[in-house]
């Protein structure tokens, strides 16, 4: 009764995902654990933006793959009552003249050579997709048509819903404590409800990783980041029809959306706090913090300069040394896959890692070469570095 084809660590969109495309692969017997319940640690916290604009390449066939599964949702999941609460509003970015503006370029030329289509706008048509904001400075600015944001906890919970229905068991409140290691192959795990067997076992643990290098004495370089998420209520509407918006001429590069169909979603997009444990719990927003953002936001849309806070919290990210993520196989181990340090990228990518880390779990060729996700790239160098600095846009 204990025996798995496979079992997955983790119930958030990044292993609901997995156990949905394990069935989907032809995984028969499929197991998941989470200490809490579906979505609830940090894919309930997530901001939901999709785009396909990464400055690291290996990124944007990933995020195509997903953007693809989301715009489809119900039918890839064969359940015509999925929904990921799509809104498909497009993704704006610009640069002024410096050292974001030729990175830009670049990431741009990389997605259109992908097959993404792109628009180059003027300061005038991109007032025309987003009249509450100003481009006086944009040396660049890009629109995205085919992106948007959704809802990571619907999302997950589908995926959930769509495996059960291929057979796959969910069993929430139960811990991992220990992954059982015999002969150099993984066979099982032991947890706060007893002991699962299975040969393969696939870590979405997400901030919670450090525990499996203390069960393998693997060295799992993540580590978990807070950071702080306001919506503000200004005096214009920033409706559902305005895209997602990305600025590098700010200083915290800040991102933002459409929240509730008026208010403005914003956030920063530079290294948040890191925490000396994992942490899902709210932390502490402080004034200074909410002033700082909204003066940046202010000089992009300047009728939000009386804008009032509508509601903060904050979200945990699964940080790596690159803010890339390690997929696949690990080393030393035969039958142990991991998905981990995602550094806030994971949502976005969500449907294709799921399926590249099932694939990887099942020894099938990967839709995309998991080489460059390895973890061995920590140590040769080989680092996914993203082109606008540590915390931004990957």
């Amino acid at each position: 009764m204990n025996v798995y084809d496979a079992i997955v660590i983790g119930a958030g969109v990044i292993g609901t995902s997995t156990a949905f495309h394990l069935a989907q692969l032809g995984a028969r017997n499929v197991l998941v654990l989470d200490r809490k319940t579906i979505g609830e640690g940090t894919t309930s916290q997530s901001s939901g933006i999709l785009r396909t604009h990464y400055s690291v390449q290996e990124n944007v066939e990933l995020a195509q793959r997903s953007w693809d599964v989301f715009n489809r949702f119900p039918e890839y999941l064969e359940d015509e009552e999925a929904s990921c609460g799509l809104v498909k509003c497009g993704y704006m970015i610009w640069a002024p003249e410096g050292d974001k503006l030729e990175p830009l370029r670049a990431a741009l030329k990389g997605q259109q050579d992908q097959g993404i289509p792109l628009q180059y706008l003027d300061a005038h048509q991109a007032r025309a997709l987003l009249p509450i904001a100003q481009f006086d400075d944009a040396a660049l600015i890009s629109f995205e048509p085919e992106a948007g944001f959704a809802d990571a906890y619907l999302v997950a919970t589908a995926f959930a819903r769509a495996a059960r229905r291929r057979g796959v068991i969910f069993k929430e409140g139960v811990s991992v404590n220990q992954l059982i290691i015999e002969n150099g192959r993984t066979v099982g795990v032991e947890t706060s409800a007893g002991r699962f067997l299975s040969n393969t076992v696939v870590s979405t643990q997400n901030i919670w990783t450090p525990e499996l290098e203390s069960w393998t004495g693997l060295t799992l370089p993540v580590r978990a980041e807070r950071h702080t998420v306001i919506a503000l209520e200004g005096p214009e509407a920033y409706t559902f029809g305005m895209p997602v918006f990305k600025d590098l001429a700010s200083q915290g590069m800040l991102y933002g959306r459409s929240y509730g169909g008026t208010q403005m979603l914003v956030s920063e997009g530079v290294v948040g706090e890191t925490l000396d444990v994992p942490d899902t719990e709210q932390g502490d927003v402080s004034l200074d913090a909410i002033a700082e953002i909204g003066a940046q936001v202010a000089e992009r849309f300047p009728s939000f300069e009386t804008a009032g806070l509508a509601t903060s919290w904050t979200g945990v990210y699964d940080v790596t040394p690159d803010w890339n993520p390690v997929l696949g196989k690990l080393p030393g181990i035969e039958g142990l896959v991991a998905g981990f340090g995602f550094s806030g990228h994971g949502f976005k990518l969500s449907p294709a890692v799921g399926r590249v880390l099932a694939q990887s779990a099942l020894n099938l060729p990967t839709d995309v070469s998991l080489e460059p996700y390895a973890l061995e790239r920590f140590s040769t160098g080989k680092l996914l570095v993203g082109k606008y600095g540590s915390g931004a846009v990957s």
